[in-house]
């Protein structure tokens, strides 16, 4: 079969898969000694008030990535207000959650993680500016995402390497995580302004179109916050049953599986998507070619990120981990398996998108959801680390794979896909 993706298709998913390497060899390299600087305790905090901001992302970001991507494909002309639009609406959430997050903390006065919270809350205001990758996406300059990530890792890089010579805390490397989203925002912005795709002149909000965004993205908004909430539930089942110790041990087995693994088949997928959401709209069987293309590429990932880390994880653990990571052995061997599964279903959840039928991503979401909840109440209690491995990667098959077996309009089109020529 022949390929069906463009050749500047294929330059965007390479841009896009370089700009992962590059973050997975230099994750590698300094993020063990984050970890071994800072100890399960530590980390196991920042990764705790990580995981309740995370339960809060998809209200940060109103589920409108693939919406304005997709808006942006549709209706190039309308970029600039789409892109106003949605910083707009986004600023007012964000504004909302950082004043509820301040009276909380006041009023709770948990000094011990009060400025971590600070610091990634403003982070998380810096990052709005995401919404300028939006427009380099849809354009097609995924080299200019390249640069601007990959210039702005480098001087994470620097500044991770002077915390780890200098034992900096907690605080420290929170803040290092700021100033990543920042500096993104930064080139985005410079970039778009020398491809002359972005014009101040045309910066018009819109209150009809912040209404048709956020109806078209409600569904996403929903399925997201239960994506977020069923994997910060471990967290929060770990802290309550095992204390940040645990948290940390299973915080080393999510950089491995999601830091490193899982971004790579994300990158490739939305660097893929404004083109199949193109031939959605105009081929309709060069866009089922594609996302078979697609598919068979990614299980193929999956399985070998998988088998690297059957085969090599203990040894990865042993050479970039301290001791106080060993328990992370067996966890790393179960969720290896997860990038797999939720490979496949960033592909369904991209075909919904395509179909207008984004109500199944809620649904799907909610059932595993409630799996994970389930599951990490039995499991966590006597088997710790490993019993939040098992869980999530329970709650991830029937999420991406179980519930599309139910689907009975899905079940047809793959039919359709494997008959495709």
């Amino acid at each position: 079969m022949r390929i069906a993706f463009t050749k500047k298709d294929l330059n965007t998913t390479a841009w896009f898969s370089l700009e992962k390497l590059i973050h997975l060899i230099a994750g590698i390299y300094i993020v063990p000694k984050i970890f071994n600087t800072l100890g399960t305790i530590d980390i196991g905090k920042l990764k705790f008030v990580e995981s309740v901001l995370g339960m809060f992302v998809p209200l940060f970001g109103l589920g409108l990535a693939s919406v304005c991507v997709r808006e942006i494909v549709f209706k190039p002309q309308k970029s600039n207000q789409i892109i106003t639009t949605a910083l707009s609406v986004r600023l007012v959430t964000w504004l909302f959650i950082a004043i509820g997050f301040t009276c909380y903390l006041t009023l709770t006065k948990n000094s011990s993680l009060f400025s971590i919270y600070a610091i990634l809350i403003l982070g998380y205001l810096f990052k709005l500016s995401d919404v300028f990758e939006y427009l380099l996406l849809a354009k097609k300059l995924a080299k200019y995402i390249f640069i601007g990530k990959t210039t702005s890792l480098l001087c994470v890089l620097l500044l991770q390497y002077y915390g780890v010579t200098n034992n900096l805390n907690v605080s420290f490397f929170a803040l290092i995580i700021t100033i990543d989203f920042l500096l993104q925002g930064v080139f985005f912005i410079v970039f778009l302004i020398i491809k002359k795709e972005l014009f101040m002149k045309q910066w018009r909000f819109s209150k009809r179109l912040a209404k048709d965004l956020l109806f078209m993205a409600f569904p996403l908004i929903v399925s997201e916050a239960l994506i977020m909430f069923y994997i910060g539930i471990d967290e929060l089942f770990l802290k309550s049953f095992h204390g940040d110790h645990a948290n940390g041990i299973f915080a080393s087995v999510q950089f491995l599986v999601i830091g490193l693994s899982w971004t790579l088949g994300f990158a490739i997928i939305n660097a893929i998507y404004p083109s199949l959401a193109e031939s959605y709209h105009t081929n309709r069987n060069n866009y089922y070619i594609k996302s078979k293309q697609l598919l068979f590429s990614l299980i193929i990932l999956g399985i070998s990120l998988a088998v690297v880390y059957m085969l090599f994880g203990n040894k990865i653990l042993e050479t970039h981990f301290s001791k106080q990571y060993a328990d992370a052995k067996t966890a790393l061997h179960i969720f290896c398996w997860a990038p797999l599964f939720v490979f496949i279903g960033m592909i369904y959840e991209k075909h919904l998108l395509n179909a207008n039928r984004l109500n199944h991503n809620v649904y799907r979401f909610a059932l595993g959801c409630l799996v994970n909840i389930v599951l990490c109440y039995t499991l966590i209690p006597k088997y710790q680390v490993n019993g939040a491995a098992i869980a999530v990667l329970i709650s991830h098959f029937i999420t991406n794979i179980g519930y599309v077996a139910f689907d009975k309009k899905t079940k047809k089109e793959i039919i359709f896909l494997r008959n495709t020529k």
